[in-house]
């Protein structure tokens, strides 16, 4: 016996799971772009470490005109904004929490808008020389962050995956101290081993430490392990955290 659709009377519905809103036939939980969203939130949360490392140098800068100054202080501050915030949305997407996408959703229109606002800045400011490579870099983040709100809007198959209820998962108290504990112990792990990394390749190249060359390296490896141990223990914190969660669940 098959229903009138042509499907086998198993209460499927045509071109998806019953109840599920899947498209595509995708059984719930599953999707092949639910990993996209994902992996663009790691890629921005690590190219704005990068901004941080790169650009806090300038903040002790006193020649820097005040449009700029107050540019890259903005920046920064947006960049730790997007790194603490990407925690706590990395902590949804583990625990599979239903609540991700529309979390998602309002970071990564918050990151969008700033983007459109530091272009439209950059390009008023005449202390900035225009660029058509960061115009189109700024596109592409754009476009690929509109994509994945495209991926991730409501009865979308990639949003079916995050259908976790979110009183299974744990709350976002514990997960902001997981996130806060991870991230310190990452920053100092991060911090001593970058800082005897950058002595010992000072000693191994011989970088001259004429005006404090060889120190001035070795802080500059100590602040980027730092910022990297930071970000990796804030990931790791939360990640353990949703994964006892997971197990206790079992």
């Amino acid at each position: 016996m098959t229903s009138s659709n042509e499907q086998p009377a198993s209460g499927t519905l045509a071109g998806g799971v019953q109840g599920s809103g899947v498209p595509g036939g995708l059984p719930p939980g599953r999707s092949d772009l639910s990993f996209i969203p994902v992996v663009w939130l790691a890629f921005v949360m690590a190219w704005s470490a990068y901004g941080l490392v790169s650009a806090w140098w300038l903040v002790g800068n006193s020649g820097l005109p005040d449009t700029v100054f107050y540019f890259v202080l903005g920046a920064l501050a947006f960049d730790i904004i997007t790194i603490l915030w990407g925690l706590y949305l990395l902590g949804l997407a583990f625990g599979r929490s239903a609540p991700f996408p529309r979390h998602f959703t309002f970071w990564q229109i918050a990151v969008i808008v700033f983007l459109l606002a530091r272009q439209a800045y950059v390009l008023a400011v005449p202390e900035f020389v225009f660029s058509a490579r960061s115009l189109a870099i700024t596109a592409a983040e754009i476009g690929i962050g509109l994509f994945c709100i495209y991926l991730l809007r409501r009865d979308a198959g990639p949003a079916a995956v995050y259908a976790r209820p979110a009183a299974q998962a744990p709350s976002v108290f514990v997960s902001i101290v997981a996130a806060l504990l991870g991230i310190i112990l990452g920053a100092v792990v991060g911090a001593v081993a970058g800082f005897g990394l950058g002595a010992v390749i000072a000693e191994v190249t011989d970088i001259s430490c004429f005006g404090g060359g060889c120190g001035y390296f070795a802080v500059f490896i100590g602040l980027a392990g730092l910022v990297v141990g930071a970000i990796g223990g804030g990931i790791l914190g939360v990640w353990l955290v949703h994964r006892r969660s997971r197990k206790a669940t079992i």
